[in-house]
């Protein structure tokens, strides 16, 4: 079976579209390598003045990027009513797996493959052993989502592969310490993870995903959680009251904080659902109809 092809054999435009999708960050970066970083720039070319920590902290974004697409797909599946997205979970996982490792080679080569360096480096900066430990983590589930390794596991495929919410946060928190001062793009990140694990807790919980106020709560649930992760990150490593950071994100004069980002996020999902629910229940109404009318 192709990355192309669905499992009788015949194409798949959906799966051609997301491997074609995982490509572009990896193609972008070979690009940008072998024209040998175009000074199109002042501040050096595409990638800036310092190309392989850009490289590596591209690499290291779009695998988060992609480990929340994963997660994304399940939620989506239910709300959308679209089943045939679980044809992609697989790919963008393995995706994730593949942009996680090649933040670490990048990270070995700008090192000059010193590997004791790089293992005392692990082992010593705590957000560097979070990170290993979730490109571990992933290392795992990578090797366990093959067609042999779920028949072999059976039912305890799925409890085996819920670590991955642990892995999310912990990619979460490395993202946050590695970023320092400027944590926009880990918050960002962090409250989109959070909007998943709303619609997880959810659908654990019994609520309907269907119902356009179920999903309005938990947007705006996940938008307000954001702030409050943003500002409480900002307290403790900065010094920053919680309330600047707060009152920033009632201004729009400079950007828009991420909270505003998941809401918008969130409430479009709902609006998804919405038109869905209605455009399946339409059929039902018009069926009913006809047999009254009959």
């Amino acid at each position: 079976m192709t990355p192309w092809t669905d499992r009788a054999g015949k194409f798949s435009s959906l799966k051609a579209t997301a491997f074609a999708g995982t490509l572009v960050p990896a193609l972008l970066l070979a690009y940008y390598a072998v024209t040998g970083f175009p000074s199109l720039a002042p501040t050096g070319g595409l990638l800036g003045p310092r190309p392989f920590t850009a490289a590596i902290h591209h690499t290291g974004d779009w695998a988060i990027r992609f480990l929340l697409l994963t997660l994304a797909v399940t939620p989506l599946r239910r709300i959308g009513q679209w089943p045939r997205l679980i044809l992609v979970r697989r790919m963008l996982g393995i995706a994730a797996l593949g942009y996680a490792l090649g933040h670490l080679v990048l990270y070995f080569f700008d090192q000059n493959w010193d590997l004791w360096r790089v293992a005392s480096e692990i082992a010593l900066r705590i957000y560097l052993t979070i990170g290993f430990v979730a490109l571990l983590g992933l290392l795992f589930l990578g090797a366990t989502s093959t067609d042999q390794a779920i028949r072999k596991l059976g039912s305890n495929w799925n409890r085996l592969h819920r670590i991955v919410y642990g892995l999310g946060i912990m990619a979460a928190l490395h993202f946050f310490m590695q970023s320092k001062a400027d944590v926009y793009q880990p918050t960002l990140m962090a409250g989109f993870f959070m909007l998943l694990m709303f619609y997880r807790m959810g659908h654990w919980r019994g609520f309907n995903l269907t119902s356009p106020l179920v999903l309005v709560a938990i947007a705006v649930a996940a938008a307000l959680a954001t702030v409050a992760v943003e500002a409480a990150w900002y307290g403790l490593a900065t010094g920053v009251p919680p309330s600047r950071v707060l009152a920033a994100n009632l201004q729009f004069s400079y950007s828009i904080r991420p909270g505003w980002w998941v809401l918008a996020t969130g409430l479009g999902v709902a609006l998804v659902g919405y038109v869905r629910s209605m455009s399946k229940s339409a059929p039902q109404r018009g069926r009913r109809a006809a047999s009254a009318a009959a």
